[in-house]
């Protein structure tokens, strides 16, 4: 018989470099907030299909404190499909995930809110599009992974312009 792997003794492998209590994130729940679907122009549009509708498709990411070291991380995804003027479909999902996030230094927290959280939320999330478009008669919409740290990269860079802007029109005495 194998012998079964034992921990070490001093809790060494669970332990930060800097000897205090290893960085950890858990995701306590995750949850569909808002979820809508809207096929206007339905059955016409299901059965005079000759080319395959533009679609375009917008994300968010939000995050707020609900308790210590909890957090509510919100991934709002709109998907709108359109053969020339007229909306064919439009799929709105709010998707939260409730995290748990301790023993981080305090400068990785907004990368962690806005980039991995929603990383570990997104697969849900477009499994519930998938299915939205799938049971209102079209083609599941399968949306492309979305790079999250560019998104986040991009967050910055506004909110740095804005700070730069007012701190500019600030009136001077």
């Amino acid at each position: 018989m194998a012998k079964e792997p034992t921990a070490p003794a001093d809790n060494a492998g669970n332990a930060a470099p800097n000897g205090g209590a290893a960085p950890s994130l858990n995701i306590l729940a995750q949850y569909v907030k808002d979820l809508s679907f809207e096929n206007p122009g339905a059955p016409q549009t299901l059965v005079n299909r000759e080319k395959a509708p533009e679609i375009s498709i917008n994300v968010n990411v939000n995050a707020n404190p609900i308790a210590q070291g909890d957090y509510d991380v919100v991934l709002t995804l709109n998907a709108e499909a359109k053969s020339g003027e007229k909306t064919v479909f439009n799929i709105e999902l709010v998707y939260g995930g409730v995290f748990r996030i301790a023993n981080f230094p305090q400068e990785h927290m907004l990368p962690l809110l806005f980039i991995e959280c929603p990383r570990l939320l997104f697969p849900f999330a477009r499994q519930i599009i998938a299915d939205a478009s799938r049971n209102g008669g079209f083609p599941p919409l399968m949306i492309d992974p979305i790079d999250f740290a560019q998104m986040f990269q991009q967050r910055m860079a506004a909110e740095q312009l804005k700070q730069q802007t007012a701190a500019n029109t600030q009136p001077t005495n």
